[in-house]
């Protein structure tokens, strides 16, 4: 009977959580002008939305080329990346931030990596094992996760477009997750 019970209890929270997923926000599609065309901004930078918007959701979504990045506002700054984590494509905007000493990191949802917002870098808990008592310690695995600049003007919130010229983990699952969110077609 208490299997019965916990297992009625486990679809019913993926149940709750379906629902959240299928009724949170939908991504801002820069492309949805007129135009078909990504609004520019000052200097060719591409319009993400007002500043204040911004601000009271604390995060937003946007295509940036069929990109998905995500645009946080935590503690006084903006920062910019690309929405899937470079792990194995989690979405990055589902995260929670957290501080790990002194940098803001999002969280993975799906695998708990953790990414700082101003740099991409991944970290990791380790441990010395030379030490005589080995305390795990917060280490980097470097630079994984595109990061993309933010500029504020006039209230608008803009972010540049990715250099391509050089690569980041992050970019398999930019490219993989393009169309929509949609697995991208092979070529």
């Amino acid at each position: 009977m208490l299997d019965f019970i916990i297992l009625s209890l486990h679809f019913f929270i993926c149940f709750l959580i379906s629902v959240a997923i299928w009724c949170r926000p939908k991504d801002v599609d820069l492309r949805s002008s007129s135009t078909g065309t990504v609004e520019k901004g000052p200097d060719g930078l591409l319009l993400i939305g007002k500043e204040d918007d911004i601000k009271r959701s604390r995060r937003v979504t946007a295509k940036v080329d069929g990109r998905e990045v995500v645009v946080f506002y935590h503690e006084g700054k903006f920062h910019a990346m690309d929405s899937r984590c470079y792990h194995e494509g989690g979405p990055l905007c589902l995260g929670e931030i957290e501080d790990i000493n002194g940098q803001a990191c999002i969280t993975c949802p799906w695998h708990k990596y953790k990414i700082t917002l101003e740099t991409g870098e991944g970290l990791y808990e380790g441990i010395n094992p030379l030490e005589p008592s080995p305390t795990p310690q917060w280490q980097s695995k470097g630079v994984k996760q595109r990061i993309h600049k933010v500029t504020i003007d006039n209230g608008n919130v803009y972010v540049s477009p990715p250099d391509l010229s050089v690569s980041f983990d992050s970019d398999y699952f930019a490219d993989k997750y393009k169309n929509n969110g949609d697995l991208a077609m092979e070529k």
